[in-house]
């Protein structure tokens, strides 16, 4: 049996999660609200949207925050990496889906102080930056990424950036 089978799946949070059912609820709701009092404002003043254009930022301002906090309320805009046996699973944005990194399409890993890259065999590069706040976060992630390089053969270098 491989020496990678052994391995478990580790999940680490990139950002602030908060993962009360009250604070989810509100920021359905709010985001609900902010939607509802957007078109409210396009339904109620189309006649004057020609004339003043700080409407029409309010109602597309309104609209994306609202449609974020409905979309955060549910746990879409989580940013995390998972780390299983045989792939890497990375959400590095709030809004795009998860990317699917297999053990077989890596080349290299390069670990630097706030980030690491990913080096495809097709020549793409994957960055993930860390945050400066997270800084226990980033140590865990960097430690799970080398033993699973050392696990599955992979070419991985550390580099120290010097200022």
């Amino acid at each position: 049996m491989p020496e990678n089978q052994f391995m478990d799946k580790k999940y680490f949070p990139l950002s602030s999660v908060e993962n009360n059912r009250v604070v989810k609820i509100v920021q359905v709701a709010f985001g609900i609200v902010c939607v509802v009092v957007a078109v409210f404002w396009l339904i109620f003043n189309i006649r004057s949207l020609k004339v003043d254009g700080t409407l029409w930022i309010t109602i597309v301002f309104l609209s994306g925050f609202g449609f974020y906090q409905v979309w955060a309320g549910l746990g879409r805009a989580t940013r995390f990496i998972e780390i299983n046996p045989d792939t890497i699973r990375l959400k590095k944005t709030v809004i795009f889906s998860a990317v699917v990194i297999p053990v077989g399409e890596i080349q290299k890993i390069e670990v630097f102080p706030f980030n690491l890259i990913f080096f495809l065999k097709t020549g793409k590069k994957i960055v993930l930056r860390f945050s400066s706040t997270y800084h226990e976060t980033n140590e865990k992630v960097k430690d799970e990424i080398l033993s699973f390089a050392e696990v599955n053969s992979i070419n991985i270098e550390i580099v120290e950036e010097k200022i």
